[in-house]
């Protein structure tokens, strides 16, 4: 299969769908891990390859410092996607998400709130550099 950047984009479309389809049957309010496994099922009843809670190494200069990251969920490893249920999205979230992107290597990451009246207005899609070299389809 060749990866591209509209092949990205259909699917993190996908996940999203996926997203508004948990947040229509539970509405705002719940904790984080609710959603988490909602989401997942969700995620799975549609055909995608779900990872939860995936710990990444981190290698600094070289080293493995023997501590890691855990990213909420993985799919078809391509798109990290990153759960939220709080107020506001604050800058640090987004900055977590670049980190684990840059840390990976994997050219797109979705930072998804759950606690809100419309997923889709609070969605934050991120891209890296990985993704800005693939070809458009």
């Amino acid at each position: 299969m060749h990866i591209t950047k509209s092949y990205i984009n259909n699917l993190a479309y996908k996940i999203v769908g996926c997203a508004i389809e948990v947040h229509k049957h539970l509405g705002p309010g719940l904790l984080e891990s609710v959603y988490e496994a909602c989401f997942v099922d969700e995620l799975r009843s549609q055909g995608f390859n779900v990872q939860r809670q995936v710990t990444v190494p981190i290698i600094y200069k070289g080293k493995d410092l023997v501590t890691n990251l855990v990213l909420d969920l993985f799919v078809n490893d391509l798109i990290i996607v990153e759960l939220k249920a709080v107020e506001a999205i604050i800058p640090v979230y987004k900055a977590q998400l670049l980190s684990y992107l840059k840390l990976t290597g994997k050219p797109k990451g979705l930072l998804i709130n759950f606690h809100c009246e419309n997923i889709k207005d609070h969605l934050v899609p991120l891209v890296t550099d990985k993704f800005a070299q693939l070809q458009e389809s």
